[in-house]
């Protein structure tokens, strides 16, 4: 059986494996100890949701929400999707976003959500292709560490 609910502080020993996975195997303590902190803290922004397929941790989707200019509503950034290997091609992704989308029209009223995604990720872009709209903007990043 299938679900995806909100992470909670319990989640930690099953989201763990799935972040790793998100950041290719490379964890750093501080960024991963700071990240979960703010998951749990709802002084921030950063929520998540995972995915649970039998009582198990198959998925993890984090999104940041936030005002924006041109709107009166919030916006919500799609920050990572992941889908543990052993469990992908089998609709998990996107029934994580059908429930991100759901919170943001039936529960938030969010302006839209959005999301990046590198354009060699076949399977992402596969996926993505009939969930949003594809905008043909590049993206910028100016490093100030």
């Amino acid at each position: 059986m299938r679900l995806v609910r909100p992470l909670q502080s319990t989640d930690y020993e099953g989201w763990l494996p799935l972040w790793d996975g998100n950041n290719l195997g490379t964890r750093d303590a501080q960024v991963t100890a700071q990240t979960w902190a703010r998951l749990n803290d709802a002084q921030f922004s950063i929520h998540g949701l995972l995915a649970l397929e039998n009582d198990q941790p198959v998925g993890l989707l984090h999104y940041v929400v936030h005002p924006t200019t041109g709107s009166l509503k919030d916006v919500c950034y799609m920050q990572d999707v992941y889908v543990d290997p052993a469990h992908r091609a089998r609709g998990i992704a996107k029934t994580m976003i059908t429930a991100l989308a759901d919170i943001g029209k039936l529960e938030k009223n969010w302006a839209r959500i959005y999301w990046l995604a590198e354009a060699k990720n076949e399977a992402a872009q596969r996926l993505y292709k009939n969930l949003g709209v594809r905008l043909d903007f590049t993206l910028h990043v100016i490093p100030v560490v």
